[in-house]
């Protein structure tokens, strides 16, 4: 294959990294989504397999076997990127906790929390290939280092970067001379497989701090309020305002027994250029009442609250799905026994902020004044600086059950308002 064709397919600073990566005992990839990070450095986990120690193992670790199996070995086995003869010296049954790579045989390790130490306490490690290495729990890490006890020993790992104040980055990257360890930073522009209209839909999908790290793969910091760009003048209405709707895609629901039980319903208008609405809210807050509600009179309430009018016009649209708090068993029981089925929310909190912030930021979702709950945690909604401090990215607790409601149904059906958001192409 000639150079010219090679870098149709990485960059040159893609193939300098395979180089360097050996000059240290640890070489870590991270930067933007779509870098190439992963592809590169499995190139240079395949180029270092033969060569490994005998006298150790060779790992892969992930945040679980499900994981490890979707971003390595799917790409391991594709014969379009790394050709038939190397695709086939892969053999890897899904769930399974070891594979055969180049004739080695490789043990997998999920760790999804600091038990996973357990794992691989006392072993000695050749070679480690480590997936998404900033998700994983800095007691692990630092035992999976520590297993690097026979010469010539590797650690090779990806990440997208998090906050500034990261473990890995503050202990690790920052310290890259103190710990035998080579970094490389890429974005989309080191990959010249990608299309650049791709590389736009990236541009577009995220806003704020998720931007700075996903698309300019940086460190950065997520502190003050969660969605600066929120601006009543823009993306509030008034109720008798609310363009047309061409669906209801659902409603979300929080449930708390101390706190607030509530519910968001979400529509997509029927304008030329279609957004978002939060349309109507509803709610009953145990500490203001005074008093709690069984989930039997929850769900009553709620359910005299469902089919009223919920637009300024007559209208028979009703909400297509109904989204509640995955750990609501008991009312989800009590809303099925009263004829009301409920699915579980995707509850995975900063990409639902990342989803609700790029929708604000691209002024694609609008509110109407009904929603007086959400318009009041909105403005108030916070990361926690204790949290940031340690490196955590984490909302405050307070006053977000509103808040929580909403991000459940809009990133639950982010798949099927997605295609109808997008821009026209003229």
């Amino acid at each position: 294959m000639r150079l010219d064709e090679i870098e149709r397919r990485v960059s040159r600073a893609q193939i300098l990294s395979l180089v360097d990566a050996t000059s240290r005992k640890l070489a870590l990839w991270y930067g933007s989504v779509s870098a190439g990070k992963t592809v590169i450095s499995l190139f240079a986990f395949l180029m270092a397999i033969p060569k490994a120690p005998r006298g150790g193992l060779i790992v892969i670790v992930g945040k679980s076997l499900q994981t490890i199996y979707q971003n390595v070995f799917v790409l391991l086995q594709n014969t379009e990127i790394f050709g038939s003869a190397i695709a086939n010296q892969v053999h890897y049954t899904p769930g399974s906790t070891t594979a055969w790579i180049l004739g080695r045989e490789v043990m997998l390790v999920g760790a999804n929390d600091a038990k996973a130490v357990g794992r691989i306490q006392g072993a000695t490690i050749g070679l480690v290939y480590v997936d998404e290495a900033a998700l994983l729990p800095q007691e692990f890490w630092n035992m999976l280092v520590s297993r690097l006890r026979v010469a010539g020993a590797r650690l090779l790992a990806t990440m997208n970067p998090a906050s500034a104040n990261h473990w890995i980055r503050k202990d690790w990257i920052l310290q890259a001379a103190e710990k035998n360890l080579v970094s490389f930073h890429f974005t989309m522009a080191d990959n010249p497989a990608l299309d650049p209209s791709y590389i736009a839909d990236m541009e577009r999908s995220y806003s704020g701090v998720f931007y700075d790290r996903m698309i300019r793969g940086l460190w950065t910091n997520a502190a003050g309020a969660i969605f600066p760009m929120w601006d009543p003048h823009v993306h509030q209405i008034p109720f008798a305002m609310m363009p047309p709707l061409q669906s209801i895609i659902g409603v979300g629901m929080d449930y708390g027994t101390t706190n607030a039980t509530t519910a968001m319903m979400l529509g997509l208008t029927d304008e030329a250029d279609p957004r978002l609405v939060f349309m109507d809210e509803w709610g009953w807050n145990s500490r203001e009442e005074g008093y709690t509600l069984s989930d039997v009179e929850l769900s009553k309430r709620f359910r005299k609250w469902l089919p009223q009018q919920h637009t300024p016009y007559p209208s028979d649209l009703e909400p297509a799905f109904i989204f509640r708090d995955p750990s609501a068993a008991s009312f989800a029981r009590q809303l099925m026994d009263d004829g009301i089925s409920t699915w579980p929310a995707n509850n995975d909190v900063l990409p639902g902020i990342a989803t609700i912030s790029n929708l604000l930021d691209r002024r694609k979702l609008i509110v109407t004044d009904r929603c007086e709950n959400w318009l009041s945690e909105v403005t108030e909604y916070r990361w926690d600086e204790k949290a940031t401090d340690g490196g955590e990215d984490k909302p405050l607790k307070d006053n977000d059950h509103w808040l929580d409601g909403g991000r459940y149904v809009t990133h639950s059906t982010k798949h099927i308002w997605t295609p109808e958001l997008e821009p026209v192409a003229a």
